[in-house]
């Protein structure tokens, strides 16, 4: 069988070791190579074109949505499948209409990865795990607060937890508190992800 060429981008080290970890369990499958955010994997490919391309929706610099766009733009025959921790529908819409190949939740197992690349190598789409998405209706929001969400909006308009807790008439301990349980909630560790996300779901237009 052909060798496949793949890239993995992910900004979380220990998810590209996985990933590369499964792929290496298909003797057919060569990694070229692995990048922590979308500049440096348009660098990447710019060197060494590859067959399939495996992204994280959510990395700085560039997100999964607009290095798929890229990718389609400059490498229209190389498969992108996108991996994403967040089961939200409103994802589908933009990842299919940037070009992408297949999505799968992180949440899935090595099978599911292996499929899909199967599926796509073979020009066919893999979105099977669309029935795990759910509408932003009927999402609770990462179970978020309203307070939390008003304060997630002053985050992202660059408020300081000082300046949120003047405005919100609370304690700046207790603004502190909400960021670190809104973090925690959201599985994110940097403002970047907060907006990037937060956008992304809806929550902020």
């Amino acid at each position: 069988m052909n060798e496949i060429l793949i890239y993995i981008a992910d900004d979380h080290a220990i998810v590209v070791e996985g990933l590369s970890e499964i792929l290496k369990s298909r003797s057919q499958f060569k990694i070229i190579g692995t990048a922590n955010d979308g500049e440096a994997l348009t660098k990447l490919m710019l060197n060494r074109r590859a067959d399939v391309v495996i992204l994280d929706i959510n990395m700085p610099k560039m997100n999964g949505i607009q290095c798929t766009e890229w990718i389609k733009q400059n490498f229209p025959k190389c498969k992108v499948i996108i991996l994403t921790m967040f089961p939200e529908k409103t994802y589908i819409e933009q990842l299919i209409k940037a070009g992408a190949d297949g999505c799968l939740l992180k949440s899935r197992g090595s099978k599911d990865l292996l499929e899909a690349i199967d599926r796509v190598v073979a020009d066919r789409s893999y979105f099977d795990t669309v029935q795990d998405f759910q509408a932003p209706n009927d999402h609770p929001a990462y179970n978020l607060s309203e307070r939390e969400i008003e304060i997630i909006k002053l985050i992202v308009n660059g408020d300081t937890s000082a300046e949120i807790a003047e405005k919100l008439f609370l304690s700046e301990h207790t603004v502190k508190t909400h960021r670190k349980n809104i973090f925690r909630k959201m599985n994110i560790n940097s403002i970047s992800q907060l907006t990037s996300l937060a956008i992304n779901t809806g929550l902020l237009p």
